[in-house]
């Protein structure tokens, strides 16, 4: 009997996020009375908004070459189905990069990431999985990175970043740059943020999940730049055909709001500093609780999230029945009282004890302290997020003994 695909990983629950900025609502409830339809990929004025996001970043676009999705999951699900061959990602990756590959029918490869950041592969560890593949008879076609990485909160170092598309170019792989979290640097003037598209630039499509940086974490928008050369327009071909075939258009409401927060008027702007030294703040906080218990964790540079190996304390993880990271999973989860996935969920091996944390929980549910939070200039004294941050560090401390 022929077994059927392996079922698709659970992901982690979504996070409560930022308050909703009130302009934002005004330009969402200007949206619901417009009976007319969103195209498929995007109208003309959100596409051409997105262009102008781009070209303030250095890199010109043409609105032919840009697509708009309700959510970054339609986007890469249509790239992955576009076209044959094998995905590479990092290891780890985000949660739901490999469930996509899975679904669009291509084999994942993960590489390992370099010591120095997570988000992009090694690139000799890249050329040796691609050398790998093609003597398996497999054709290697897209590389998934994310220099500004959501798992890891890492920014991949420019000659990093450079070695890692020399190599893509040599193997004439297409990279997928998910750059989600570039705008929210903890520290925009001591990080340096390089795309693959200014070093790659007819072989990169460029991904931005709008949702979270510049709008609500709960509206799913989401838009995409193809190369104009290259195999850009054909790639943007098939996948607006795919995104018609499931009816993926965004609800007018939403692209109404998309277009305008894309435009970066002030009120985003201050938004999007505000949480930076948020997010910045309160990782700096959890980085050094966790670096006294004895976890290993790469500073985070930008977003809300941080990676911690706690193999240094696999002796007391395993005296409560913790040796795996599924196990570890459930452990924090109910120690935190609040979700931390396993590495297990980004590509790391089960048996290594990693989990990615997150910043929101320290926030509370409640949007006054949040908001309190956003305008505190030291949101970690914050009394609530202090105390939070207490109980944090107490967990880990309690584990390591110290």
């Amino acid at each position: 009997m022929q077994q059927g695909s392996p079922a698709l990983a659970a992901l982690p629950a979504p996070e409560r996020g930022l308050p909703v900025l009130p302009e934002l609502v005004e330009r969402l409830a200007d949206g619901a009375a417009r009976a007319r339809p969103e195209p498929v990929g995007g109208g003309t004025g959100l596409r051409t908004a997105a262009c102008a996001y781009w070209a303030r970043r250095g890199l010109p676009t043409a609105p032919e070459h840009v697509l708009a999705a309700p959510g970054v999951q339609p986007l890469l699900l249509a790239l992955f189905a576009s076209a044959g061959g094998e995905v590479l990602l990092t290891r780890p990756c985000a949660a739901w990069y490999a469930p996509l590959a899975r679904l669009a029918g291509r084999l994942a490869y993960h590489v390992a990431v370099p010591a120095e950041c997570g988000g992009v592969p090694d690139p000799f560890a890249l050329l040796e999985t691609v050398k790998r593949i093609r003597a398996e008879g497999g054709r290697p076609r897209f590389l998934v990175l994310s220099v500004a990485d959501d798992t890891t909160g890492t920014v991949a170092p420019p000659e990093v970043l450079h070695e890692v598309c020399e190599a893509a170019a040599a193997e004439e792989l297409t990279v997928v740059s998910d750059e989600t979290w570039r705008d929210t640097l903890h520290d925009p003037h001591a990080t340096v943020f390089v795309g693959p598209a200014e070093m790659y630039p007819d072989r990169v499509v460029v991904l931005t999940d709008l949702a979270g940086p510049l709008t609500p974490a709960v509206w799913p928008l989401a838009v995409a730049r193809f190369p104009a050369e290259g195999t850009g327009p054909a790639l943007r071909a098939r996948a607006a055909s795919l995104l018609t075939a499931v009816g993926a258009e965004l609800a007018p409401p939403l692209a109404a709001a998309a277009r305008w927060a894309l435009t970066e008027p002030g009120p985003v702007r201050a938004r999007a500093a505000a949480t930076a030294r948020l997010y910045g703040a309160l990782g700096a906080a959890a980085r050094e609780r966790l670096d006294a218990a004895g976890a290993l964790c790469r500073p985070p540079q930008a977003g809300p999230h941080l990676y911690a190996d706690l193999g240094e304390l696999r002796e007391a993880l395993a005296e409560r029945r913790v040796t795996d990271s599924t196990e570890l999973e459930g452990y924090l989860g109910a120690v935190l009282g609040h979700p931390v996935p396993g590495g297990h969920r980004f590509g790391d091996a089960p048996d290594a004890l990693r989990a990615r944390f997150s910043v929101l929980p320290f926030l509370g549910d409640r949007d006054e302290r949040r908001h309190a939070a956003l305008e505190a200039p030291d949101p970690a004294a914050e009394p609530d997020v202090a105390e939070a941050l207490s109980t944090f560090g107490s967990a880990f401390s309690e584990l390591a003994g110290v």
